[in-house]
């Protein structure tokens, strides 16, 4: 037991001795191996950063290589643009100098030239007076007076050449003008068609007999006296034979009192009460016949979109007359002749129209608005709505304020043919003698004029000149200058003819 015991034991020992042997010697060829394998890889890694050291360099010669040889390029290029510059400044510098040269010799050259001309002057001068002097001498007149003449033939020149070039111009001008301003209003004219006759303003009432003219005085006149103080009316009750005449300066008062007298007449009950209630008719009558005419004329100018208040002051122009034209009708054919001419000139027909309806619209107020018609009518489109196109061509119309615009001009031109043409006005004699005398007076007022006349009711003006102060030339600019201030001073419907007559006559006898 024992001994088997120590074998065991020396087995063990001697085992354990091995395995610690072996695994010494499996370690240290383990670690060996492992020295091995690192220093292997430390090789290899030196060898790789060697590569890639020598690629680093490599490519950081080539980068350096080319940055040199792109700098070399852009200071060739430098070096080459500065060269190609200082050759330009050089030949620049070349040219001034060229042509500094040359200014030097040209002032030069005028300097030379100066002391020439101002020797000639001298010698021109010394010349001029010699010859001053021998011609004063030869025609015996003095410089001033040899001015004079020269002058005069001058002036007498271009005279005789003005008044030749006004004649040409005037002719030529009123010949195109007159030609196409007859095409346009005779077009105009005959495409609107009016009456011809100037209307009364005198309302008589028929009366079915004589009788009837007691009833309508009444008992103690209490009848005639309230019909005149509900209407303002004064009624004339004389021999004239079944009538009664309404006068009055309203034509609406007027014509509610023809009414209510015409609907008294055919009631047959003729008293206050019932002239109160007829008068009262009539008026609401008149209302409604203002508004209808008023909203009639829109229509018959085609003239849409007005304000009902202006619609019923057109209406109120029925009721007004202008030297005998009634003034809606006036402002009817304004309207058209304006829209006509406007077409015909290619401009805003539908303008003209409006401002040709309109443009007496003043005329419809009563008489406790102060100012003329036209300030008046302007200041009630204005109130209205209307466009200022249409407000100027009011203002415009009579000439209170220049045109500026062709609807204007074309409406002041249609207000003058309607009111110009024969039988739309009456004219008071007085007013007719005025009109002439100042014809006569403007054209005696010229120098020259011996005597002047206006024929023809005022449509020429016949100039007599004095043949000594007035010659052919002067004749024409005379009758040139009558004209213009006609224009400028009188007023007048249509053209005047300004006929100046010059003529010698001389006389002898023989004995």
């Amino acid at each position: 037991m024992p001994i088997t015991l120590i074998y065991i034991v020396v087995t063990l020992v001697i085992g354990v001795g091995v395995g610690y042997l072996v695994r010494r010697y499996i370690a240290e060829s383990k670690i060996e191996s492992a020295e091995k394998r690192a220093e292997q890889i430390i090789e290899d890694a030196s060898r790789e950063a060697d590569s890639k050291q020598r690629e680093i360099l490599l490519e950081a010669k080539e980068k350096a290589h080319e940055i040199k040889e792109d700098v070399e390029n852009e200071c060739r290029k430098r070096r080459d643009e500065l060269q190609r510059l200082e050759k330009r400044l050089v030949k620049k510098e070349d040219t001034l100098e060229n042509r500094l040269e040359d200014v030097e010799q040209r002032e030069k050259d005028l300097n030379e030239k100066e002391e020439e001309i101002k020797e000639k002057k001298e010698k021109i001068n010394k010349l001029h007076k010699k010859h001053v002097k021998e011609l004063e001498e030869l025609s015996g007149l003095t410089t001033e007076e040899a001015k004079d003449l020269l002058l005069q033939r001058v002036e007498d020149e271009v005279e005789h050449e003005s008044a030749r070039m006004i004649k040409e111009i005037e002719s030529q001008a009123r010949e195109e003008a007159n030609k196409r301003a007859r095409e346009i209003i005779s077009t105009a004219i005959q495409r609107c068609a009016a009456d011809h006759v100037a209307e009364t303003t005198v309302s008589v009432v028929s009366l079915p007999n004589d009788e009837m003219k007691g009833r309508i005085i009444g008992r103690e006149g209490r009848n005639i006296r309230a019909l005149e103080n509900l209407t303002g009316i004064d009624l004339i009750i004389d021999d004239t034979p079944e009538a009664v005449i309404l006068s009055g300066f309203d034509p609406i008062r007027r014509e509610i009192a023809r009414i209510a007298l015409e609907k008294l007449i055919a009631d047959g009950r003729i008293h206050p009460a019932r002239i109160e209630e007829m008068v009262e008719k009539a008026e609401e009558e008149i209302d409604s016949r203002i508004y209808e005419e008023g909203e009639q004329a829109t229509f018959d100018t085609g003239v849409h979109g007005l304000d009902n208040e202006i619609i019923k002051l057109l209406g109120r122009l029925k009721y007004r007359t202008s030297y005998g034209q009634n003034v809606l009708q006036h402002s009817i054919e304004v309207a058209h002749l304006a829209g006509v001419m406007a077409t015909e000139l290619g401009v805003d027909a539908k303008l003209a129209k409006r401002a040709g309806l309109l443009h007496d619209l003043g005329k419809a107020v009563d008489h406790d608005v102060e100012g003329p018609h036209v300030k008046i009518g302007a200041d009630l489109a204005e109130k209205y709505g209307e466009s200022p196109e249409v407000i100027h061509a009011i203002l415009a119309h009579h000439g209170d304020i220049e045109a500026e615009s062709v609807e204007a001009v074309l409406v002041a031109a249609a207000d003058a043919v309607s009111a110009a043409r024969p039988g739309a006005r009456r004219e008071t004699l007085e007013s007719y003698i005025k009109r002439l005398e100042n014809l006569e007076n403007l054209a005696d007022s010229f120098n020259g004029v011996e005597t002047a006349y206006a024929i023809q009711a005022g449509r020429e003006l016949r100039i007599m000149v004095e043949p000594d102060q007035i010659s052919d030339n002067k004749a024409s600019k005379l009758a040139y200058d009558v004209s213009k201030q006609v224009e400028d001073e009188l007023e007048y419907p249509g053209q005047i003819k300004v006929t100046v007559v010059r003529e010698t006559r001389k006389v002898e006898y023989a004995q």
